[in-house]
């Protein structure tokens, strides 16, 4: 990532977090008060990009990938709820009796 991309980024959160609508020209002044050269069209480029999409969504949508392609033929896609809720939880508890087991094996405890 470079210099510009990254100043630009924080600009973007600065003006979005005080709530000040986000163009390339408030981008550019951020950068010129902060003493952030870089190239001219980072600040064009976020600025377009605060247009078409909302930061905030952005951010509250980070972990969401994005549409990767279906799901190859053989491969079964269970149905809304159900199992595929239930299999996180369960992976917690395989994952916290492995960590249970580690503790006894090793044949002393941290607390005892």
């Amino acid at each position: 990532m470079s210099i510009g991309e990254l100043a630009s980024t924080y600009a973007c959160l600065i003006l979005s977090d005080d709530g000040i609508a986000i163009t390339a020209e408030k981008i550019a002044t951020i950068l010129k008060a902060a003493n952030v050269e870089c190239e001219s069209y980072w600040p064009s480029l976020f600025g377009k990009l605060a247009e078409k999409k909302n930061i905030e969504d952005l951010i509250v949508n980070v972990g969401a990938g994005g549409g990767g392609g279906g799901a190859p033929a053989a491969v079964a896609v269970p149905a809304a709820g159900g199992a595929a809720a239930a299999a996180p939880a369960a992976e917690e508890k395989k994952e916290e009796k492995k960590e249970e087991s580690e503790d006894e094996d090793m044949g002393f405890s941290l607390f005892d």
